[in-house]
């Protein structure tokens, strides 16, 4: 059981408070894996940009004893006090995980922690926030940054996608799944995916190829995949197949089809006491050596290792 610090401020927006509990707090009476505790530098009423008002009854002392702190949002123009900043950073420096989501990464460059570093923000305010903090490398084209001590996402789903991945990095991808299948989101968008995509979804959604060849590569993660194969599943060339699939979801088909694998390995890694050997076969990767090595490339872990780490 962690203990996760969410901060409240007055005049935020409930979605974006919202988000952490919703992924990492109790869900229709049944306890989580998280004890969930929403803090505010000035504990009490607080007002909301959706017109109405919410009670926060924790200070700020909780991010002391926090194993997580999330900062859900913030206002660029609002300057944080020296109080609050003082609060992130001991958090940090005490080794406590410091998440901030959407452009709560103003407070995150606010706090020095990411000098030198790399955070991801919502598109619409990267200039603003590397104009601001020119020591920090500010990105806008992907979903979420994991660096470990630090996580930084874009706005709004992709906020749910980072911590998703958070109970995915601490309890293992079987939970993750469940979880999101429990609030009815995609179980898995990897952080490199683009934040913008043109066309996300066709207008009859009975016409999304892409989400076709997306199931009928599912269904086949232990076997071999052609691009030419896989394109002729949907009845398109090879050629319309990698430009719609870049389109719809941001990644290459071969990417994207790796990170499947992986997550099927990484399951049965933790739910079963299969053999590596027997498993880099059935997720499709062939042979356990080539199974280390995306782990060790991509994960940056052994499947021995996430099996010891995750196996129940």
């Amino acid at each position: 059981m962690r203990t996760v610090a969410v901060l409240a401020y007055d005049g935020m927006s409930p979605f974006h408070l919202s988000v952490p509990c919703l992924v990492l707090g109790d869900r229709h009476g049944a306890k989580g894996q998280y004890d969930v505790l929403v803090c505010a530098e000035e504990p009490g009423p607080l007002r909301t940009n959706a017109g109405f008002g919410v009670t926060v009854d924790r200070g700020l002392e909780v991010m002391d004893r926090a194993d997580v702190v999330i900062l859900p949002s913030w206002d660029p123009d609002r300057e944080p006090s020296a109080v609050l900043l003082d609060s992130i950073r001991r958090a940090h420096a005490r080794g406590a995980t410091v998440v901030g989501l959407c452009i709560g990464a103003f407070l995150v460059a606010a706090s020095g922690i990411a000098d030198g570093r790399e955070i991801v923000t919502h598109w619409g305010w990267a200039d603003r926030l590397q104009e601001r903090y020119p020591g920090i490398r500010v990105r806008a084209d992907v979903l979420w940054s994991d660096l470990g001590d630090l996580l930084t996402s874009a706005g709004t789903a992709a906020s749910l996608d980072c911590c998703l991945h958070l109970v995915r990095s601490h309890h293992g991808v079987e939970l993750a799944e469940q979880l999101a299948r429990s609030i009815v989101v995609a179980p898995h968008r990897s952080g490199s995916q683009a934040q913008y995509i043109p066309v996300p979804v066709p207008p009859d959604p009975s016409d999304d190829v892409i989400e076709k060849a997306m199931l009928w590569a599912r269904a086949r993660l232990d076997q071999p995949v052609s691009l030419d194969e896989w394109a002729g599943a949907v009845a398109l060339s090879r050629r319309t197949f990698t430009r719609q699939f870049r389109a719809r979801t941001g990644s290459s088909g071969q990417a994207w089809l790796l990170r499947q694998r992986l997550d099927r390995a990484r399951l049965l890694l933790e739910t079963t006491d299969h053999p590596v050997e027997r498993i880099a076969t059935e997720s499709g990767f062939g042979s356990s050596a080539a199974l280390r090595h995306h782990f060790h490339t991509i994960l940056g872990t052994t499947p021995q290792r996430h099996r010891q780490d995750f196996a129940a």
